[in-house]
């Protein structure tokens, strides 16, 4: 990713913690918000540049679709936002289910605190707290993408790592 996830809550724990977060690509630019696992995005280039992905009609995700297929992250993000809120789109043989997923691009610390909105120095406890928040809301058993979930896996585990 270009820009990764970045707390937009200025502090961390228990009630306080980041509210949501964003992750930004070639076209686009997402936020989740953590409470409600609610998904939305701008987008940032191409033909619904300006937009934001909730008023664009099927047919015009799909176009977009189209257009994010030379960005690998953009195309992620894309489709983790269709499959939420038009679960049925793959139906018509768009897509990448059931293909491979690439191997996640390597990750500074710095991106894994902005994936888990955690701030530096946050401890084992809260590595871990913010990984089950996001993985309950990310994790494709939930309505999740398999991209998303790889990548709140790999903050977790290299933030464990340097502990």
């Amino acid at each position: 990713f270009m820009g990764m996830f970045r707390s937009a809550a200025a502090s961390f724990g228990g009630a306080a913690a980041a509210q949501e977060s964003d992750v930004r690509s070639g076209y686009l630019r997402m936020t989740l918000e953590h409470g409600t696992g609610r998904m939305d995005g701008d987008v940032l280039a191409g033909t619904f540049a300006g937009r934001k992905l909730s008023t664009l009609a099927r047919d015009d995700l799909l176009r977009l679709h189209g257009e994010c297929r030379a960005d690998p992250d953009s195309l992620a993000l894309l489709e983790a936002f269709m499959d939420r809120t038009h679960p049925e789109w793959r139906a018509g043989g768009h897509g990448t289910a059931g293909g491979p997923l690439a191997a996640p691009a390597a990750m500074s610390q710095d991106e894994a605190r902005r994936i888990l909105g955690i701030p530096e120095g946050a401890s084992e406890d809260d590595i871990k707290a913010a990984y089950r928040r996001l993985m309950g809301q990310m994790h494709p058993d939930k309505g999740g993408s398999d991209y998303l979930a790889a990548k709140v896996n790999q903050a977790k585990d290299i933030l464990l790592k340097s502990k």
